[in-house]
């Protein structure tokens, strides 16, 4: 069974940090091409940052120069650094692997940025 489970989620003050982790399991995790993804109250999910196999990494413009995607293959576990953060960063992430025509998301985790 495949699972996705994100982690790190919360309220943070504007321009604080935050670090979402996403653990993966039943996958061979360093086949899959790793992302973030984000939906905001009344928007559609858009993709935040994505990093392949061999770990080329690229970003929606919005969160350029303040967000970092990572892999550690060894722990089977992608994550995303948040620095800088905005208000319009407040949506649900969810950690997304894909490979091929075969995809799996996670349940989602809330990140509020609000003073």
């Amino acid at each position: 069974q495949v699972q996705l489970v994100e982690s790190g989620g919360g309220l943070v003050q504007p321009g604080g940090s935050l670090r979402l982790s996403c653990a993966a399991s039943g996958i061979i995790f360093s086949n899959y091409n790793m992302a973030w993804y984000r939906q905001a109250p009344g928007k559609q999910r858009e993709l935040v940052a994505r990093i392949t196999t061999g770990h080329n990494s690229n970003y929606v413009d919005s969160v350029k120069g303040r967000f970092t995607i990572s892999r550690d293959n060894r722990k089977n576990t992608v994550y995303l650094q948040m620095n800088s953060l905005k208000p319009d960063d407040t949506a649900v992430y969810y950690c997304y692997a894909g490979i091929l025509r075969r995809d799996y998301w996670g349940q989602g985790t809330q990140v509020t940025v609000s003073s």
